[in-house]
């Protein structure tokens, strides 16, 4: 009953976070009742971000445009290839969207680690160890004056920031955690700059 097109474009996008196979259907036809021209403009931005890559060192995704020092051309984002920024001072995040929430605050002049949204069992996806890992590697060259445990205030963010501190103590001389700025249960993607700023003070 439904056209082919209609049908497909919902079975690609029902798998996304958030987005079911009902509300799938009902873009696909809002989409494709925009006309030819916004639906070309929709695809090519979709293809847009087939030119991104994951930064060789935080893992944040990046257009890869950026050149280092070292020669390593497109490896590094704009933070990590910054030489202004402190290397000394990393923060761990879950999301990319809370990279962009902290950068907001100015209070962060380090770099950040990207591990990817941590599980209530408190056990690292293989991914995530092997980043962990490389995290490790990097500052066995040099132990990090502060690793920020930038997670969700949540019960099992709470069991995974203990886990991460344990793997962690002997590359930084100091660990932190963000301060309760944020409620109890909140995520820091919607945390407003104030709270967000207020939390990183506070952070112990």
């Amino acid at each position: 009953m439904l056209p082919e097109p209609i049908k497909k474009f919902a079975d690609v996008f029902s798998k996304l976070p958030s987005i079911g196979p009902r509300q799938a259907t009902r873009l696909a036809f809002y989409i494709s009742n925009l006309g030819k021209g916004k639906i070309k403009e929709i695809s090519q931005a979709i293809a847009g971000l087939a030119d991104l890559t994951p930064c060789s060192r935080c893992f944040r995704t990046h257009l890869g445009a950026h050149s280092t020092s070292s020669g390593q051309a497109g490896k590094l984002c704009s933070i990590c290839s910054d030489p202004m920024r402190t290397k000394g001072l990393v923060a761990i995040v879950e999301k990319e969207t809370d990279i962009l929430s902290l950068e907001k605050t100015k209070k962060i002049n380090g770099w950040y680690l990207l591990l990817g949204e941590l599980h209530k069992t408190g056990e690292l996806e293989p991914e995530q160890k092997l980043r962990l890992a490389s995290l490790k590697s990097f500052l066995k060259k040099e132990k990090a004056e502060e690793i920020i445990l930038a997670i969700n205030p949540t019960v099992y963010g709470d069991l995974n920031a203990s886990f991460l501190k344990k793997e962690l103590e002997e590359y930084a001389k100091k660990i932190t955690r963000l301060g309760r700025g944020i409620p109890t249960g909140g995520e820091i993607e919607f945390a407003d700059e104030e709270t967000l700023g207020s939390a990183l003070d506070k952070r112990s």
